[in-house]
């Protein structure tokens, strides 16, 4: 169960950072496009300031995702023990996805800049699903086929 836990936790982090690097960069090449580039600095800077200011808020966002979706996920897995390899990675997409869709249709603007894209949402939603591969590196798969 600990390791469960962790693996979890893992990939919260890591889509979370990986979620919020996107989003940053996202918004910083949108104020490139109609204002002026912005330096190397500029773009670390932010990307630390959106990390700590952001971070808390989509990490909370994936979390409550994640939960569900890694949930559904690891009954399937019992089924279906071999397809697990990209059953917690399609659970990590899938959450994101669910998460951006529910954001958009509760509020009258899209809270999260990059998803005011497709290619925003696609990249937000391959960061959950790298987030699933992290699950998959800490969490073996037993003999079993249980997680």
């Amino acid at each position: 169960m600990l390791k469960v836990a962790l693996g979890w936790g893992a990939a919260v982090v890591a889509t979370t950072v990986l979620g919020s690097f996107i989003q940053t960069q996202a918004n910083l090449a949108a104020i490139a496009r109609i204002y002026q580039p912005v330096s190397f600095g500029d773009r670390i800077g932010t990307t630390v300031f959106d990390l700590a200011s952001f971070g808390p808020t989509w990490g909370l966002i994936v979390a409550l995702g994640f939960l569900v979706a890694f949930l559904v996920a690891g009954g399937l897995a019992r089924r279906w023990p071999r397809h697990r390899v990209w059953l917690f990675p399609l659970a990590g997409f899938t959450a994101v996805v669910t998460a951006l869709l529910i954001i958009d249709a509760m509020l009258p603007i899209t809270l999260i800049a990059a998803a005011r894209s497709v290619m925003g949402q696609l990249l937000l939603s391959l960061a959950g699903a790298v987030g699933g591969w992290v699950y998959l590196q800490v969490v073996p798969q037993r003999q079993n086929g249980r997680i």
